[in-house]
């Protein structure tokens, strides 16, 4: 079917949301399943139909413009009226889609995983993608619906939402506490080695200024892992610096000097205003909020 100049196709609008989300063609192709020269010919049509550039190169992928984001604005109401249609078995709107989410790998594992799975049993058409990376809140979310990351982010176009605290404590292996002796200052620790991040790869500037408790402790087993440093700390290569979420569930490792060392940090969910207002992703977001509040005293090492 032809369409007329000024007369946008609901078809084409549907791809522009598909872009405008993932910030990539090849992602949007294999959501609606069209290939990569149906989803750039789409996006050609429709800015001719309504007279404007709707996207933007950028480094990362393609950004909404601000005619692009009034675009959208009308797709999302396409999409709603669709959805409308679509109910599960109980007579309600039925949720599916691809969530995916970027988030460090201690968060990923404890409070993600569990959220996902829960968002998985309440609406089993929604598939979440967890992608585990220790890095800051990325100016072109391309390909992501929901980034978290420790420490206040500077972002633009994108929502900046608190999601919680968490601390950090320094451990030791009981055996190597027996061995080697527990401090009892923090002067005493220039004696112990630190397992910690790798601090030339170490991009977050939080989890950087985090071991300024004792500058003087050299390295030990370094890595950009936190389950590495957990493990390194079990297996005597040190003191480690661990979240105490995730440290507190090994018996072998003892927390020292608990009132001294306890370095809280924040963790902070990103996402786009448009990506916000999906359904599936507003109910990822839900899950991730109430498992961060059901967590909230196991994350700040008071269990």
């Amino acid at each position: 079917m032809t369409v007329s100049p000024g007369r946008p196709s609901a078809d084409d609008l549907l791809v522009l949301l598909a872009v405008g989300r993932s910030g990539r063609y090849t992602t949007a192709a294999e959501e609606l399943g069209l290939n990569h020269t149906t989803i750039s010919r789409r996006i050609a049509a429709l800015e001719q139909a309504i007279g404007g550039r709707l996207l933007a190169r950028t480094a990362g992928g393609w950004e909404l413009t601000d005619l692009g984001r009034e675009a959208l604005s009308a797709a999302e109401v396409v999409e709603s009226a669709v959805r409308a249609l679509t109910v599960d078995s109980g007579g309600e709107r039925a949720l599916e889609g691809v969530v995916r989410i970027s988030a460090t790998d201690g968060f990923s594992a404890y409070i993600a995983a569990p959220a996902a799975a829960q968002v998985q049993r309440e609406h089993p058409k929604i598939a979440v993608e967890i992608v585990a990376t220790t890095r800051p809140a990325t100016q072109q979310r391309s390909g992501l619906d929901v980034e978290v990351v420790v420490g206040e982010p500077k972002v633009h176009r994108a929502r900046a939402i608190q999601l919680g605290d968490y601390c950090l404590g320094l451990y030791g292996a009981r055996d190597y506490l027996h061995e080697h002796g527990t401090p009892t200052s923090i002067a005493e620790l220039s004696r112990f080695p630190l397992v910690y991040f790798i601090d030339a790869m170490l991009q977050v500037d939080d989890l950087d200024v985090a071991t300024s408790f004792a500058p003087a402790m050299r390295e030990s087993v370094t890595s950009t892992n936190v389950f590495v440093h957990v493990e390194a700390t079990r297996a005597c290569a040190g003191l480690g610096l661990l979240p105490c979420f995730m440290a507190d569930r090994h018996d072998d490792l003892v927390r020292v000097l608990p009132a001294a060392v306890a370095v809280q940090l924040t963790y902070w969910l990103v996402t786009r205003a448009e990506t916000l207002r999906r359904p599936e992703v507003a109910a990822v977001v839900d899950a991730l909020r109430t498992q961060m509040a059901a967590q909230r005293e196991v994350l700040l090492g008071r269990v």
